[in-house]
């Protein structure tokens, strides 16, 4: 069975109602706004990825470099369809993502994942690891203090690039 690969490439806003379909359908992240979307699509393109076959959107992932700390890319969310899960769609879109010119300074990766999002720290371990790079969590955004009980635990997860760290020296 031949399995085609995906187009990576960066959203535009015509693609905003499509991916926040995708989110939707992908449990248990958590639903943004359509208008949210379209923003990520159209002001953060940059820094974000939209995988696709045939015009069938498979992948997301939105981030942004922080901007008080240009070293730094924040994953804000990474959504995979259900027919294209397991193929490392989420490694190939954050590594497009980090190749690209806006992210050269780019030596650590964040984003926050609550305890039980299984697949999410799946995708981040199995990340760090191929980077050689370091991971770290932390409670961040707390279910108490932050999220009056509404939500879980946002841990913040930071992956230190170690080979990109190498790179820039």
């Amino acid at each position: 069975m031949r399995i085609d690969l995906p187009t990576l490439r960066k959203p535009n806003a015509k693609d905003g109602a499509n991916i926040w379909k995708l989110v939707r359908a992908c449990r248990p992240l958590d639903e943004n706004s359509m208008y949210c979307n379209l923003l990520q699509c159209d002001h953060f393109a940059d820094t974000c990825v939209l995988a696709e076959i045939s015009g069938e959107v498979l992948g997301w992932v939105s981030a942004y470099v922080m901007p008080n700390e240009p070293d730094t890319l924040f994953v804000w969310q990474v959504a995979v369809s259900e027919a294209a899960r397991g193929r490392g769609l989420g490694h190939l879109m954050l590594q497009n993502i980090l190749n690209r010119p806006e992210c050269k300074d780019v030596t650590r990766l964040q984003t926050t994942i609550t305890a039980d999002n299984e697949a999410s720290w799946a995708l981040f371990r199995k990340f760090a690891r191929l980077q050689d790079g370091e991971l770290e969590n932390a409670p961040y955004f707390t279910q108490t203090l932050h999220f009056q009980e509404r939500h879980k635990t946002e841990h913040m997860v930071t992956i230190q690039l170690e080979n990109r760290v190498k790179m820039a020296a």
